[in-house]
């Protein structure tokens, strides 16, 4: 066994044993990379990573592209490190089959979880039975910091193949501020009345950003 992969064993063996109590920040990037760059000291590109990106969060959120930058990063390791949050978000997404949708409250807190991960815009639609049980969610439209276009015939789809009774949407506002713009509110009423003669309610459409969020229904921006 070699320098490395005496050191390496260890910081297994220290995980196996504590989790990730009492690891640094480059630790961590440490014993990530060790699982996609082998038989090389993940020590020095940890640190890089970090004094470039900033924080473990911004790492784990940096596009493959930048992240293939950084010296000691190829291709198998910037998809990895981004497999992980992408993974998680989906675990949570679709682990949780019996979600029922029906108050504000519970509405904002389902998306804010769903998006406080997101860099980007991003919108979806939850496709809900009459007591507001979570049939499917999907993710409609991945856009800019500025607000995506929406396909309405996507969003139409979704909802018929759930055989939904009511649908909810929700986006992120990447800048901070959870208020609805003009055409947030445009594109909201558009989907409710293409909706409405296939007997599907849009029942609100939640902005979320900065631990926050705005319902447009109560908002009164629906009708």
């Amino acid at each position: 066994m070699g320098v490395h992969d005496g050191h390496r064993q260890r910081k297994k063996d220290r995980f196996r044993d504590y989790g990730l109590r009492g690891f640094a920040d480059h630790e961590v990037l440490e014993l990530l990379l060790y699982y996609a760059i082998p038989r090389k000291d993940t020590n020095v590109t940890a640190h890089l990573l970090l004094e470039r990106f900033g924080s473990l969060d911004e790492v784990m959120h940096a596009p493959v592209d930048e992240l293939k930058k950084v010296k000691g990063m190829g291709e198998n390791a910037a998809l990895f490190l981004r497999l992980i949050p992408a993974v998680c978000q989906y675990a949570e997404q679709n682990g949780k089959k019996d979600e029922i949708l029906n108050s504000v409250e519970k509405s904002g807190q389902y998306f804010m979880k769903l998006l406080r991960d997101e860099r980007r815009e991003v919108i979806y639609m939850a496709c809900l039975d009459q007591k507001g049980k979570v049939l499917r969610c999907c993710r409609l439209v991945e856009g800019d910091v500025n607000m995506a276009p929406l396909s309405v015939r996507q969003a139409v789809e979704q909802a018929l193949v759930a055989n939904a009774a009511m649908v909810q949407l929700a986006h992120n506002h990447p800048s901070g501020i959870a208020l609805p713009s003009e055409e947030d509110i445009y594109v909201t009423r558009m989907i409710k009345e293409v909706l409405s003669p296939l007997n599907i309610r849009l029942i609100d459409h939640i902005v979320v950003a900065d631990g926050d969020f705005v319902s447009m229904r109560d908002s009164g921006m629906l009708e």
